[in-house]
């Protein structure tokens, strides 16, 4: 199908000291993420990522056979005009969720919103973190948690969306101040621009 796909890393520190409970080096808040980033597979390869300071972006340069800075210091729009859901599921999102849809398609807010959905997180993200707007997975009738993995899908996109200028929150919570208590533990998720999460937020809070 020649998707874009890829591959998100997440990175903590490790408390030598700790041989009782290793897994603790794991469960920890995305907070507390010193490094976290993807790689984009596509029709170029891209590796972006964070260590706290800001997000930059390397585009693989074949000629080379290395990557190379093409996106230093990426900003997030602080505003865009698409959203990014499986509006199949739609039925069955939370209430909050529908009405907040209904307004980004009713051009109250000024702009006319269009819908871009590719089913990989990594791609859905990377456009949003470009192009500004929103992507939401929330949670449905089958999901009730959640689809996707809080340590190893929420966290480092969370983070590399809050160093780009973005927000990222589980529709009750900033994203990075869960405390993981499983390995695999899912979470809704909600990420994008400032304008459009802040209006997220109070439509979920209603």
């Amino acid at each position: 199908m020649n998707v874009s796909v890829g591959t998100i890393f997440s990175i903590f520190r490790r408390d030598a000291s700790n041989t009782a409970n290793p897994a603790s080096d794991v469960l920890q808040p995305g907070r507390r993420q010193v490094a976290a980033g993807y790689v984009l597979y596509g029709s170029s390869t891209m590796l972006v990522y964070s260590t706290g300071f800001g997000v930059h972006g390397f585009t693989l340069d074949l000629s080379i056979g290395a990557f190379v800075l093409s996106h230093p210091n990426l900003q997030m729009p602080t505003r865009g005009n698409l959203y990014s859901v499986n509006e199949a599921n739609s039925a069955s999102f939370p209430a909050a969720c529908r009405r907040y849809l209904d307004w980004l398609r009713s051009g109250q807010a000024d702009a006319v919103y269009s819908s871009r959905y590719i089913g990989s997180l990594v791609a859905d993200f990377h456009r949003t973190m470009l192009k500004g707007g929103v992507f939401l997975y929330p949670p449905t009738e089958r999901y009730r948690d959640g689809k996707l993995r809080l340590l190893y899908e929420a966290n480092p996109i969370a983070f590399l969306a809050e160093q780009a200028g973005g927000n990222a929150t589980d529709g009750r919570r900033r994203i990075l101040e869960i405390e993981p208590d499983a390995l695999h533990q899912r979470t809704p998720l909600y990420v994008g621009s400032r304008f459009e999460m802040e209006k997220l937020v109070q439509f979920l809070a209603e």
